[in-house]
Parts: structure tokens; sequence; C-alpha cells
């Protein structure tokens, strides 16, 4: 082997050992992780009705990713939405900055229930996330069902946008505080007015006392719009409600009034 080859063997050998070495490993796909602690709440203001609950992640400063208390609003709830009241939310978002924390970590992170077993997001979920969060930098969209399972999507708004389905773990590894079911109690009934689907339309009866057959038929003409906008779990959930509520039925007839 002549001189030249042997150098330019010992060169490629040396630009193959440069490269292993200098390989960059792709980025690790971002983790959604909750405190034990704010997973418990969660999962207690889940079970304690039958309507969707929605509140804001709380997280750490170095982590933002990283929740450590869930924090509920001001709401009107029902089996397939969550409207937060206005001033609530200006209300909290005060307090956080008070308590010296940045919108980043209170203001970005959406964590919702579903009543169902499917925790993929709605039509009514999308266009919230699109409308509240679509002006932020980058926000989650967090979305826990009755049986367990999770979503979550990360979506960032700046440069050229784009977003992500990220996983959920609960994060056992860092210190983390013990559950307060009556603190949680109180935070749920201070915060959560739950509309039955099966009283949608008495405020509307109101309107209309003195026309009862026009109240009828008013409060059956939203009831069936607001039916036909659910997904099909959640058109499930308000057939099964209805079906195991006897006092729906005329028991000599046996006709369902609405």
């Amino acid at each position: 082997m002549t001189q030249a080859m042997q150098k330019k063997d010992k060169t490629e050998e040396s630009i193959k050992k440069d490269q292993q070495e200098t390989k960059v490993s792709p980025p690790a796909k971002p983790v959604l992780r909750l405190s034990p602690t704010a997973w418990a709440k969660l999962l207690y203001f889940r079970d304690h009705g039958e309507s969707e609950i929605g509140g804001f992640g709380i997280t750490s400063q170095d982590d933002l990713l990283r929740i450590e208390e869930f924090a509920t609003v001001k709401q009107e709830a029902t089996m397939a939405s969550v409207s937060f009241d206005d001033e609530a939310v200006a209300d909290f978002f005060e307090t956080q900055v008070d308590a010296g924390r940045k919108p980043q970590q209170f203001a970005r992170i959406w964590l919702h229930t579903h009543p169902g077993d499917s925790p993929q997001p709605s039509s009514v979920d999308e266009e919230t996330f699109r409308r509240v969060f679509g002006k932020c930098d980058w926000a989650v969209m967090f979305v826990l069902a009755r049986n367990g399972k999770t979503y979550a999507r990360l979506r960032f708004n700046v440069g050229p946008g784009g977003e992500v389905v990220i996983p959920v773990e609960v994060d056992y590894a860092c210190p983390f505080g013990s559950s307060d079911r009556e603190a949680w109690k109180s935070e749920y009934k201070a915060n959560i007015k739950a509309d039955s689907w099966l009283t949608f339309g008495s405020r509307r009866n109101e309107r209309f006392e003195s026309e009862p057959e026009t109240a009828d038929l008013w409060a059956a003409d939203d009831w069936l719009d607001a039916f036909e906008t659910l997904e099909p779990d959640q058109r499930q959930l308000v057939l099964d409600e209805i079906t195991s509520r006897s006092d729906l039925w005329d028991q000599e007839s046996e006709v369902m009034w609405i």
C-alpha cells in the first residue's frame, strides 16, 4: 500500500470518527407532567359531578410543562361545555401576578374534563382553544376523560407555528403536597355552576309564563339544537341520563315528557 493510500484511509477513518462523536441526538419529545396533588384534585373535580370542569395549570418556574397546581375559577358547566366568568379570570390572573408568577406559569395550560370515556377534543373545545389561546406564544390543551384516558396538545403560535400531541405523566420525582378534600369541596361549591341538560329549557320557560305552550316549544327547539352539536359519546351520556330518570316518564302511558 502506498503512502498516499495509507494517508487517505487515515483521513476517512478520522472523518467517520468525528461524525460519530459529533452526532446530535434528536430532541426529546416534550411531556406534560402533573404533580400527584394536582392530578388528585383534577380527578376529584372530574368525579364530583356529571358536567365538564375547566381550569388552569399552574407550573413551576423552571419547568413550564410541569403542573404543580390545578386551579378553577367561577364557571358555568354542562356535559358538553365550560364557560368561564370573565371577571373571575381577571381576578385569578391578578392574584397570580401578585404571587410573583409570570403568565407563562398560570395562563398557558388549559385543563378540562370530559364526562364521557373519550378524551378527544370536541369541536367546541377546538373553537375555544383557537379563540382564547390563539394569541399566546404557546399553549396546551389537556383533556381528562372519565375512564382516566388523557389527551394533551402543545401549540406554538409564533414563527411558522405548529402543534404536537404530547404524552402525559404523573410526576412523583419532585416533592408534592397532600390532598385537601375539604378545601377542594369548598372550591367546587364556590366555582362550579353545573347545569343539567334535563333542565336546559327551564330558564327559557320563565320568560313565557303567560304562554306555556310557546314556552314548551321554545325549550324543545333549544334543547334539540344543542343536542345536535354534541359529540356522539356526549349524546349517549344525555340519553343514558334521560332513561335513568323515572320521574320524566308518565307511568300510565309510558310517554316521556320533556
